[in-house]
């Protein structure tokens, strides 16, 4: 039986005296070990940003959104209902309209709003907007023959407006017809309700009113704008799309929620995986102390390795010796560093050890430990350190016994 697995090892840890060689390898170890753990760290504390925004984005975002290609609006029709209702995957639906109005004030300057039609029970199922709400109510009917209307914190702050005030929409389909029809703009009254507050990172719809008063607004009729999707799971999203895709036809756009913010999250990706090559280069450098320091092994053992050969070792043998140990180096770093860095982020994600700036929507850096990061970042290391060894390995492969043995 070969022994070339108790030879590298007997090569690479030697306790007779501290060399040079030994203090290579420990630097070695070291650099893939602070290597790894780091890596570890960072691509944690990104995914963990990435779940903080994406959970921030999808206070407004659904999993999927359904919309029109060709037009603003489509027919919400009976059919399309009992298709979507009766996907497993889907928790909850909720049809909107939206569009751009014009906010009149009495005695104030008129503003250019984005408003949402809704179906309370039903949008508020998706998105939990009557749990944001901080003053007032949620309630969008029509009370004392004028509809309810719900506005953002930021749009009360800015407008001056106050609970109860009274406010006039005016559509640009609306504005366009009093202009070529010369006739005076039909405007609709409504009354405020309640304000809501939000930590998110792109600005939703500012105004919210009740679905059928929104059709009279926009005069869509009984058309929708889209149609948003609450799933079971987010992760369905992808998978669901595709088959939404084939049920509906062409006639219809399919949106995910990563589709919707597609340019930010491809961003946060990039800068990832940037991030992961960037620190790799603290492997690479390790990586080159073990090409040093099992070079100089190769010459120091240039007789024993002369031996071997003469006892019956083949040259393949005497190569998967020096590569076993670079894969050994590989694995004691990894196994050090992947330990550490998986104890750091623990304990970050636990703890909050590291904080952020008290303005900033969370308290301290978050962090996400993804599986399949882990893997990459270990299996990263341990190929450069494979590859690392294989120039010594080839040299110490190709060394002539009787030379070894005749000028050592």
């Amino acid at each position: 039986m070969k022994t070339t697995g108790f030879i590298a090892k007997r090569y690479l840890f030697s306790k007779k005296h501290i060399s040079l060689i030994s203090t290579l390898t420990g630097i070695s170890i070291t650099g893939v070990t602070i290597g790894t753990a780091l890596l570890i760290v960072v691509l944690a504390v990104f995914s963990g940003f990435f779940e903080v925004i994406k959970g921030f984005l999808l206070q407004n975002d659904p999993d999927i959104r359904i919309e029109a290609k060709a037009s603003d609006s489509f027919l919400y029709t009976g059919d399309m209902k009992e298709k979507l209702a009766g996907i497993k995957e889907v928790r909850n639906l909720a049809p909107y309209i939206q569009g751009k109005a014009l906010l009149a004030l009495a005695g104030e300057t008129d503003q250019v709003v984005n408003v949402r039609g809704i179906d309370p029970e039903k949008y508020f199922k998706i998105n939990q907007l009557d749990k944001s709400i901080v003053d007032g109510t949620a309630d969008l009917k029509v009370r004392n023959k004028k509809p309810g209307i719900l506005i953002s914190s930021r749009v009360m702050t800015d407008l001056g407006l106050s609970i109860g005030d009274k406010v006039v929409l005016l559509s640009a389909d609306g504005m366009r017809k009093s202009l070529t029809q010369f006739s005076l703009p039909r405007t609709y009254r409504f009354e405020i309700r309640g304000t809501y507050s939000r930590k998110g990172i792109t600005e939703g719809p500012g105004l919210f009113i009740d679905l059928k008063a929104a059709q009279r607004l926009f005069e869509t009729r009984s058309n929708v704008s889209g149609i948003e999707v609450r799933l079971q799971e987010t992760k369905q999203a992808e998978e669901l799309k595709t088959s939404l895709a084939q049920m509906l036809g062409n006639d219809f756009k399919i949106s995910t929620w990563y589709d919707l913010q597609r340019p930010l999250y491809d961003v946060m990706y990039l800068e990832k995986w940037s991030a992961y090559f960037i620190l790799m280069i603290i492997v690479i450098v390790a990586v080159l102390n073990i090409i040093g320091s099992l070079s100089m092994i190769v010459i120091q053992k240039n007789r024993d390795i002369g031996v071997l050969l003469t006892m019956g070792f083949t040259p393949a043998d005497i190569k998967n010796i020096f590569m076993r140990q670079g894969l050994y180096i590989g694995l004691i770093g990894c196994g050090i560093g992947g330990s550490l860095g998986l104890l750091l982020s623990w304990l970050q994600k636990e703890y909050g050890l590291i904080k952020l700036s008290s303005n900033f929507i969370i308290d301290a850096y978050p962090v996400t430990i993804n599986s399949f990061d882990v893997f990459i970042v270990l299996a990263g290391s341990l190929v450069l350190c494979i590859l690392a060894s294989w120039y010594p390995a080839r040299r110490a492969s190709n060394v002539e016994p009787a030379d070894a043995v005749r000028y050592d």
